[in-house]
C-alpha cells in the first residue's frame, strides 16, 4: 500500500515551505482528515503563526534544518515549488528513505476526495477562485477550497468542508495544474510568464491544452486562442455591457444585471467566470449574484489597508506582471483622488529583464512611481548580471514622460520617503509578489 493510500488518521505529514499561502492551505486540509502535520519555513509569517495558534501543526519551525523532520516516524514529506533538492530536510529525507514529493502531489491527492473546480490562467487566479466559492456559498452549496490568499468575509485561505465541491487554484508555473483530479475547470487567460519555466507562449499554451483534456466541464474566457485548446464541452464566458464606477462596476451575465464593489473590468471578467463555474456546480443564480455584490476582495488583491499618517489611502495587490500592474492602476483611476502613487517591487530577476519594457508601460499609468529593487525568491542576482530595479526605474523614467520615478531600492527607504510624502487625497497602490505587503503595513501603522 503506497502512503498516499493510507487513511488520513495514520498519516504522519511535514511540509517545507508550510508557511506560504498554498502549502499552508494544503497544511489545514490535511489536518482536517485526519493527519498529523508538522512544517517548516524559511522566515516567519502570518500563515505559519495562524497554523501554529489554531493546533493545525504538531510543530512549526522557522529556518529549515534536519531535525525539523519528525524522527522515528515514517513521515511523509511534501516541499514547495521553491524549496529546492539542496534543501536540509529534503536531504534528511532521502537519507532515511522517506517520501519525499512536490506539493502539486499533496494537492493532487486532495483534488482526488471531493468534485473539483479547478481555477487556472496566467491572471486573476486566486480573486476568481475566492468569487466562486463567495458565489457557491450564496447559492446553496457549501464548498471547500484550497486557496492562495484568504478570500474574502473573514474566511481564511483554506477550508475543508463535507460539501460536495472543492475550489482550487490551479498553478501552470511548475505544471501542478496536471497533478489535479478535476471535474470543472476555468480558464481566465493565458500570457507567457515564468520565462525560466516555458521558452515560449506556444509550449505554455501545450500545457493548457493538457490541463483542458481532463475536466468533464471547461468554462474558458470567450476568446478564440483559448477556446481552441478545449475538444469538448465549453461554457464561454464573458462580461457584458460592463460599466465602471468608484470603486465597482455593474456588468450583465446571462440576463442579470450584476453589482460588485471591487473595481476594474478584469473583476467583472473574473466574476463572469466565477458565476459561469459557480452554475454549472449547481448554484442558485440569485443567491451568487448577491454573494458577489458584498464581496470586498481576497487578500493582497486591491485591498485596502487603511489610511497613511497624513490621509493618503493604503492600497495592498499582488500584482507582479505587466498586465496585471497596469489592471491594478486602471481600477485605482476609478477611485477618487488627487494624485495616483504605484509603488513596485519586481519579482524575479528573469521576469524584470524579460518585461522590462512592458513594466515600465504599465506603470507609468500613475502619477508617481516609486520602484524597490528585485525581489529574487528563488533566482541569485549572480545569475542575472546587469538586472535590478534600477534597470526597472530607468525604463519607466522614460516611459512616464516627465512625472516622477523614484528609485527607492529597499523598503526602509521607501517608508520613510513615502510616510514623508503621502497626503490626504492620494491614492498608493503598493504591488509586488515578493515581501513588498510589509511596507504597505507599515505605512498604515504610522
Amino acid at each position: 500500500m503506497s502512503a498516499g493510500s493510507l487513511p488520513w488518521s495514520t498519516r504522519r505529514i511535514h511540509i517545507v515551505g508550510v508557511g506560504g499561502a498554498g502549502m499552508s492551505a494544503y497544511a489545514r486540509a490535511a489536518h482536517a482528515l485526519g493527519a498529523r502535520v508538522s512544517g517548516s519555513d524559511v522566515a516567519a509569517g502570518p500563515h505559519l503563526e495562524r497554523l501554529l495558534a489554531d493546533g493545525v501543526l504538531v510543530s512549526g519551525a522557522v529556518g529549515h534544518a534536519a531535525e525539523n523532520v519528525p524522527a522515528g516516524e515514517d513521515v511523509e514529506l511534501f516541499y514547495s515549488s521553491a524549496v529546492g533538492p539542496e534543501n536540509l530536510e529534503r536531504r534528511a529525507a532521502r537519507e532515511r528513505g522517506l517520501r519525499e514529493a512536490p506539493r502539486a502531489q499533496l494537492l493532487g491527492e486532495l483534488s482526488a476526495l471531493r468534485r473539483t473546480i479547478a481555477v487556472a490562467g496566467t491572471h486573476g487566479k486566486t480573486t476568481s477562485a475566492s468569487m466562486l466559492v463567495h458565489a457557491l456559498r450564496g447559492g446553496g452549496e457549501d464548498p471547500g477550497w484550497l486557496i492562495g490568499a484568504d478570500v474574502g468575509e473573514g474566511l481564511q485561505n483554506a477550508h475543508w468542508s463535507e460539501g460536495e465541491w472543492l475550489v482550487v487554484e490551479a498553478d501552470e508555473s511548475d505544471r501542478s495544474l496536471l497533478s489535479l483530479c478535476v471535474e470543472v475547470a476555468l480558464l481566465t487567460n493565458i500570457e507567457l510568464d515564468h520565462h525560466t519555466s516555458f521558452a515560449s507562449l506556444q509550449e505554455l499554451r501545450e500545457v493548457f491544452r493538457e490541463f483542458l483534456r481532463g475536466p468533464r466541464e471547461a468554462v474558458i474566457w470567450d476568446r478564440p486562442e483559448l477556446l481552441a485548446l478545449r475538444e469538448g464541452p465549453v461554457s464561454a464566458f464573458e462580461a457584458g455591457d460592463v460599466t465602471l464606477e468608484q470603486g465597482g462596476s455593474r456588468f450583465c451575465w446571462r440576463g442579470h444585471e450584476v453589482v460588485l464593489a471591487v473595481p476594474g473590468r478584469h473583476n467583472a471578467v473574473n466574476a463572469a467566470g466565477a458565476l459561469e463555474a459557480a452554475r454549472l456546480a449547481g448554484a442558485k443564480a440569485a443567491g451568487a449574484i448577491a454573494a458577489l455584490a458584498r464581496f470586498q476582495g481576497a487578500s493582497r488583491r486591491f485591498q485596502l489597508l487603511g489610511r497613511g499618517a497624513h490621509g493618503a489611502r493604503v492600497y495592498d495587490d499582488y500584482a507582479h506582471h505587466p498586465t496585471e500592474v497596469a489592471a491594478t492602476l486602471q481600477a485605482a483611476r476609478t477611485l477618487a483622488h488627487e494624485r495616483l502613487i504605484a509603488v513596485f517591487q519586481p519579482h524575479l530577476y528573469s521576469r524584470t529583464a524579460a518585461l522590462a519594457r512592458e513594466f515600465a508601460l504599465a506603470l507609468a499609468l500613475a502619477d508617481e512611481i516609486v520602484l524597490l529593487d528585485v525581489y529574487p525568491a528563488r533566482e541569485s542576482a549572480r545569475d542575472h548580471p546587469g538586472v535590478s530595479g534600477l534597470m526597472l526605474a530607468e525604463a519607466t523614467a522614460d516611459a512616464a514622460r516627465g512625472r516622477p520615478v523614484y528609485w527607492l531600492p529597499d523598503l526602509a527607504d521607501a517608508e520613510r520617503v513615502l510616510a514623508r510624502e503621502l497626503r490626504d487625497g492620494d491614492v498608493c497602490v503598493v504591488m509586488g509578489a515578493g515581501d513588498v505587503d510589509s511596507l504597505a503595513r507599515a505605512l498604515v501603522a504610522r
